[in-house]
């Protein structure tokens, strides 16, 4: 058997683990990013792989990161997150480890991840979208990650859905990720706590009563906790999420789509109302075959555990 070293690298903190052939993840370990520099980000990544070493053989490497990766795999050419600007990112990495060397846009990586181990096992044509500070999104089509012209096709998160609307973190206006993630969450409870204080009790509570202090963690507890205002505000969430689902099952026509990153794992957002408002938006429905919805399997390691798969089969 042979084994993979995934890693997944985001503005915060580094995770990586050896995946074995069937999926599995044998050991896990993570470090903190340093996302202002480059080089120190390539030397964490050999550290955490050198790690692994001695109890495992590595045949190779695949790291998933957050940012616009070109056609060839072999360069970032945009990181928001990390001061990535046109960085050769394979071959810095390769160097480091020593080893066959892969990258992959992370949500493309957990895409992959859960095709082939996780929730879209068996499907035709996945489409995935991780629901957390924006909407990341990830296409398999006939056995193959679906990369566009460029290498930056499925940023589903900033398909626009309100002309002229929020502000989104890319620099445009009314974007589907400022409506339907976390931080569309977070300023829909923020809006409705100041519209109506006296059903927000509980959420402003949790924030000592400033509405600009209200977090996605504290909008979860506030509507488990049965607070109005915040049960509301995930409410529009899941309308959101299923009518962009919608949107974009009229172009993909996947069978199954696939749902994770943090914010679905919320129980206040039940996978029931994202798939009623889909019903409601998706154009033919009744009189035409409707894909498979569901949560990812594979959680926070979908990402990891694609980029791993996909170094080792190249």
């Amino acid at each position: 058997m042979t084994f993979a070293v995934g890693i997944d690298v985001g503005g915060t903190k580094i995770a990586a683990g050896v995946v074995a052939e069937d999926g599995t993840l044998l050991t896990s370990s993570r470090s903190e990013s340093p996302a202002e520099d480059p080089a120190a980000i390539a030397r964490e990544i050999a550290a955490l792989v050198a790690g692994f070493a001695d109890d495992y053989e590595i045949a190779a490497v695949g790291v998933a990161a957050a940012g616009w990766i070109n056609l060839e795999r072999t360069e970032v050419m945009f990181a928001p997150n990390l001061a990535w600007r046109d960085e050769p990112l394979r071959d810095l990495i390769a160097e480091q480890v020593g080893l066959p060397t892969v990258i992959e846009n992370d949500a493309n990586a957990a895409a992959w991840g859960e095709y082939r181990f996780g929730s879209g096992q068996g499907a035709r044509s996945l489409l995935t979208a991780t629901i957390g500070t924006g909407i990341g999104g990830g296409i398999v089509l006939g056995g193959q990650v679906f990369r566009g012209g460029f290498g930056v096709g499925a940023e589903i998160g900033h398909i626009r859905v309100v002309p002229a609307g929020r502000p989104c973190a890319c620099g445009e206006l009314g974007c589907w990720e400022a409506y339907g993630s976390g931080t569309g969450l977070t300023v829909r409870a923020r809006e409705l706590a100041v519209a109506d204080p006296s059903a927000a009790t509980v959420l402003l509570t949790l924030a000592e009563n400033d509405p600009e202090a209200i977090t996605g963690p504290m909008v979860s507890a506030a509507a488990e906790g049965g607070d109005p205002v915040a049960a509301r505000a995930f409410a529009e969430v899941a309308r959101w999420i299923g009518e962009g689902l919608a949107s974009l099952t009229a172009v993909l026509d996947p069978d199954v789509i696939v749902i994770g990153g943090g914010v679905s794992e919320s129980a206040a957002l039940p996978l029931p109302s994202i798939v009623a408002a889909f019903e409601q938006a998706e154009s033919g429905f009744g009189h035409r075959p409707s894909p498979r919805i569901e949560r990812a399997a594979l959680g926070n390691d979908a990402g990891l555990i694609g980029a791993a798969d996909l170094a080792r089969i190249g």
